[in-house]
């Protein structure tokens, strides 16, 4: 028995917890998600990271963009810009569901990891899935447009501004959800998912306690580099690494990750930075291939992550 803690964020992270609960227990596996990401939309409480990811262990995910649900309509959205409401935010028929019911939830007093609990039970999900806090807490991107929420920036604006400052609204006052100082202090291994170290990790960082209880346990930490050869598998991390004034490479993800994490899987194609990381920042790298392409390719990665943080690689 492994008890795997996962700090989780966005299309990368779901990827890899779908490789890692088909590489280990389930039950023993705890996806501490994001939450600067949520949102009110047209009266809708919007969670995109913890949905990515329970869709994506469900298997109901759209194949096709990483996120919403596998063969749904926009029907609504459609009628909903016909009478001139909200539609820049990309909501199917069948997400809505999950938004309609998350919203009923949380006005009757529930919180959201009681909420994301049931919904992930009645899909059948072994593994927890939890927020990071209960609490509200807000991405605010700062830009040369001024500061925008973190929809605003990402959707709305396609991410095209370049990013100055980030700070997460709530964070001070946050508290952990119920079950994520538990897994962080029992787990074996914590690793920081292949997400956007600025956008997705950055926010669950920022909850009082939460970092605290990482580097606390580095020696048990592995960080999985979601930069390759230069470039972002998905999204703005290479962008908002360039403006926030770090190398735009594996090494300036290694750099910041230096407190947290005493190992760091590296892709292949940047092997050549292997020693540099190790001499400038002491965490052991190991190198593997990390695209994760297909679930061979997911459960490759899991398993290897794992074995290089339980040392027996």
């Amino acid at each position: 028995m492994t008890r795997v803690a996962v700090l989780a964020g966005g299309v990368g992270a779901a990827r890899f917890l779908d490789g890692l609960v088909r590489v280990t227990q389930p039950s023993d596996v705890t996806a501490i998600v994001n939450v600067g990401d949520d949102m009110e939309w047209a009266g809708l409480h919007i969670s995109p990271d913890l949905d990515t990811v329970t869709y994506t262990l469900a298997d109901l995910v759209n194949p096709e963009t990483g996120w919403g649900l596998r063969g749904e309509s926009r029907r609504t959205l459609e009628r909903l810009s016909e009478l001139g409401g909200p539609d820049w935010f990309m909501i199917g028929d069948l997400d809505l569901a999950t938004h309609l019911y998350r919203t009923h939830r949380l006005s009757q007093g529930d919180p959201l990891s009681a909420i994301t609990r049931d919904l992930t039970a009645r899909l059948g999900l072994q593994c927890v899935i939890t927020p990071v806090t209960d609490d509200r807490l807000r991405t605010v991107v700062g830009t040369d447009a001024g500061e925008l929420a973190f929809q605003d920036y990402f959707v709305r604006g396609r991410a095209a501004d370049p990013v100055h400052s980030l700070r997460f609204e709530g964070a001070e006052s946050a508290r952990p959800a119920p079950l994520v100082t538990q897994a962080l202090e029992a787990a074996d291994v914590i690793v920081i998912a292949p997400s956007n170290p600025f956008l997705s990790i950055d926010p669950l960082l920022s909850v009082p306690g939460v970092r605290e209880l990482v580097t606390s346990n580095r020696d048990n930490v592995v960080a999985v580099s979601p930069i390759i050869g230069g470039q972002a598998v998905k999204g703005p991390a290479a962008d908002i690494l360039s403006s926030l004034g770090h190398d735009v490479s594996a090494l300036g993800v290694a750099r910041i990750y230096a407190e947290l994490a005493s190992v760091f899987i590296l892709d292949e194609e940047d092997s050549s930075l292997a020693s540099m990381i190790e001499s400038e920042t002491g965490m052991r790298v190991v190198v593997m291939p990390t695209l994760m392409k297909d679930v061979e390719t997911k459960m490759a990665l899991a398993s290897g992550t794992l074995k290089a943080a339980l040392d027996v690689a």
